[in-house]
Order: C-alpha cells, then structure tokens, then sequence
C-alpha cells in the first residue's frame, strides 16, 4: 500500500501516531470492505472523520460508551468484520477489563483495541486519565497480543501486520503529534521479533513505544561517557521476543524502559524471561514508579518520572558504576 518514502514517513511523523492512525484506515479501508473503524467519541482526535465521510458504513462513533462498544466490536468479528476499536488507553483498560476478558481473551475473537493517549500522554486531564497499568493487564490475558510502536511509521506497519492475522490484540499508542522519527526509511517487521537499532558492548537497553527514540538519545549521552549500549525495540511485548532477551545475556547490564508502571509491563516481561536463565547479568527497570503525579504538562511529567533522555542515561550510568 506504502512506499515508505521520505514524504510519507515525514508525513505520518507530523501526524503522530493518532492521525497516522486514522490516514492508515481510511486507506485499508479503501481497499477492504470488511474493516470497520470504531471510537468511543474520539474520532476528531484520530482522523476518523475521513471514514465517517467518505465510508460511513464502516465507520461506528459509540459515544462515551466504552463498555458497550467492546460489545458491539465482539458482535462484528463474530460476523466476520475486523473492528479496530480506539479510545483512550486509560479506558480501554481499567474501565473495559470485565468486557475485553471475555470477547477478547476468553471469546478470542478478532477485535484490535487500540489505547491512544498511553501513558502520560495526557497530563493535562490528571491522573484519572494516566495510563501506566495497561500493558500489565493485557499482558496478563490469555491469547492477547499486546503491542506498543515506536513511531508513526512503525504504526504503519502495526496496523498493516495485524490487520492480517486473526488474533484479539492491544495496540498502545501515545507521545505528542509531530513524534520523532525512529525509522527514517522502510524496514521489515514481525509481529513478535524485536528490532536492533543500535549495537553496544557494555549496556543492553530494551525500550518500547515512546522511550525508544529516549532511549536511542540517552545511549548516545552514554557513549559520550564511555559506555556503549545495544538498543533493542521490543515492539512487541507479547508474545515477547525470548531470543532478544536472550542475545542481551552477553552485556554487563540489562535495562528495560516504558512509559508504564514498573510493575507488570516490559520490565516484569524481561524480568520473568531472565529469572528461568542461570546466568544473567543484572536487570535495571526504569518506568514510572506506582504514583499518580499531579496534573501537568507531558513534558513536564516524563521529567518528573526521569523518563528524558537524560535522566534515563544518568539512571543507567548509576547503576553500571555500582556493578562494574
């Protein structure tokens, strides 16, 4: 469908994730008749309103309705329609966790539920609409593939890869519009096969979503300190890529980091790999640290939860020293 030519990977980058999300349907929508976009009221934030116009038989506005709408997309995958159902991702998780275990998980039906404003994306709105619990969740239920791109362009591929597979899946996106680019030219992609980016010796930094351009900008302040670190993007957190995991056991240090509590997304992941492995080097898991913060800008909130790129290398720079 893409060329993934310099324009359109500037394009989609202006765009962000969200409105990528939207030009992206709106195209496959084009040429397959049984994708159907659904919102729960957000569809002026994502690009929807293309659809609704020019497709309006496959475009659904479920209002401020999120519970009912899983419903509605578990009834057209059963009809054999593919519903991608996107609000936000502090709803699509908490509030949804009743309805997504049984027409996701126990049902296993084809829907993909997209979280946008993940993380703290949407400081502004406070902590009620913080989503730093989501991974953990769906990485807890059976038959979910949970995924989380980088950048704009790799939301491309996201959304191309699992419109062809037949499998109940979350997809995290979040970050600012005009996101950083990440890959700057077409490359292949797996559902389930982390990405190198960068290799080092010293530090193995597996990152997700978000803090993959942070933590290819951290590893540069670390070369400067004489530390050289691989870059992984762990694109998908489930099924994780146990081979990816595995090729990090030869560094002094492993560090995950996510836009995500510490406690049950990509950090518990590596961490569950890593213990049934007998010799492994020591784990660092940066990410938010169980609080709510208090209303703020994004900018302001990855400062304060030390996800800049800064603050991430002086964490891992920290920790190296005391092992090293």
């Amino acid at each position: 469908m893409y060329k993934f030519s310099s324009t359109d990977i500037r394009t989609w980058a202006l765009l962000g994730q969200r409105g990528t999300l939207g030009k992206v349907l709106y195209d496959m929508i084009g040429e397959r008749k049984n994708i159907i976009a659904m919102t729960a009221d957000q569809g002026a934030l994502i690009g929807f309103h293309r659809i609704q116009n020019q497709y309006p038989d496959n475009f659904i506005n479920m209002g401020i309705s999120e519970q009912n709408a899983i419903g509605v997309a578990a009834g057209l995958s059963n009809e054999g329609y593919i519903p991608f159902l996107a609000f936000q991702a502090a709803f699509t998780s908490l509030r949804c966790a009743d309805q997504t275990h049984v027409a996701m998980a126990y049902m296993g039906l084809n829907i993909k539920l997209i979280g946008i404003f993940s993380g703290l994306t949407q400081g502004d709105c406070g902590p009620t609409h913080y989503a730093l619990h989501d991974i953990a969740l769906y990485r807890s239920f059976p038959k979910v593939t949970v995924l989380s791109p980088s950048d704009a362009t790799q939301m491309v591929k996201v959304l191309q890869a699992t419109s062809e597979v037949f499998s109940p899946t979350y997809i995290r996106i979040g970050g600012p519009n005009n996101l950083p680019i990440v890959y700057k030219e077409d490359f292949d992609f797996q559902i389930g096969k982390a990405i190198t980016l960068r290799e080092g010796k010293d530090v193995a930094i597996i990152a997700t979503g978000s803090m993959v351009y942070n933590s290819l900008k951290a590893a540069e302040i670390l070369s400067s300190k004489g530390i050289s670190s691989t870059i992984m993007d762990m694109h998908t957190i489930k099924p994780l890529d146990k081979q990816a995991v595995k090729e990090s056991l030869s560094h002094k240090l492993i560090v995950t980091v996510e836009e995500h509590s510490i406690y049950g997304g990509l950090g518990g992941a590596v961490a569950e790999n890593l213990s049934l492995l007998k010799k492994r080097p020591p784990h660092l898991i940066i990410g938010t640290q169980g609080e709510y913060p208090h209303a703020a800008s994004y900018s302001y909130l990855l400062e304060q939860a030390g996800l800049t790129p800064e603050k991430i290398a002086l964490k891992i720079e920290n920790t190296y020293k005391e092992i090293c």
